[in-house]
């Protein structure tokens, strides 16, 4: 699987993860609940998927969340799926 560079934005009731692939984004976007990060959408363009890219955005949001001492609300289906894959991330589970 390829690393892609991926980005954050984070106003502070709303964030994103982004990757720019030739001139579009896939995203994972999440709303801030004091201490609580609900992700709320998970998008890879069509011609973008399989690559790995959605996967790499759920980490880093989980890296992140931990490093800074959150917890996430998976609210979108494809963070969901990625938490019961993932078991190691059950304590961060809100």
């Amino acid at each position: 699987m390829d690393a892609f560079e991926i980005t954050r934005d984070d106003n502070g009731t709303r964030g994103r993860y982004v990757v720019l692939l030739d001139g579009l984004e896939a995203e994972l976007t999440y709303q801030r609940q004091g201490q609580v990060l609900v992700a709320d959408h998970t998008l890879v363009p069509p011609e973008f998927r399989g690559k790995g890219i959605a996967e790499q955005l759920v980490q880093r949001f989980v890296a992140d969340a931990r490093a800074e001492g959150n917890r996430i609300e998976p609210v979108c289906s494809y963070v969901e799926l990625q938490f019961r894959r993932h078991k190691e991330w059950a304590d961060l589970r809100a």
